[in-house]
């Protein structure tokens, strides 16, 4: 039987993992999707970080463990923070689609034309 802990941190592997595939590819659009996972399994690390609790009261009441409150908060501040560099990185994106004329990362057609890998 495998344990939370470690289906967490399978998961968190195989969706940084495919964030740096993504990130390494040659068009701006998966570099885009890529950053936009590696945020993601970020912020699932750091809430794992704050351990995995069963019948933890959210607030000190009493006697018994109780859920760290700060991961939750740096998570939720970190979303809204990748919403707002996601925006931003897509308009450059665009922007360097537009200046250039091609969706390559480095401005370059390879020789094969528009459509070649």
């Amino acid at each position: 039987m495998i344990s939370m802990e470690a289906l967490l941190a399978s998961g968190i592997g195989v969706v940084t993992a495919t964030g740096v595939y993504l990130m390494l590819r040659g068009r701006t659009f998966p570099v885009v999707l890529g950053l936009t996972l590696l945020g993601y399994a970020v912020n699932v690390f750091i809430f794992v970080m704050g351990r995995l609790w069963t019948n933890a009261n959210p607030l000190l009441v009493g006697e018994g463990p109780v859920a760290d409150p700060l991961p939750q908060a740096l998570v939720l501040t970190a979303i809204v923070i990748g919403f707002a560099t996601t925006g931003f990185v897509i308009e450059l994106a665009l922007r360097s689609r537009h200046e250039s004329g091609t969706d390559h990362v480095d401005g370059h057609v390879p020789k094969g034309g528009e459509g070649a890998r």
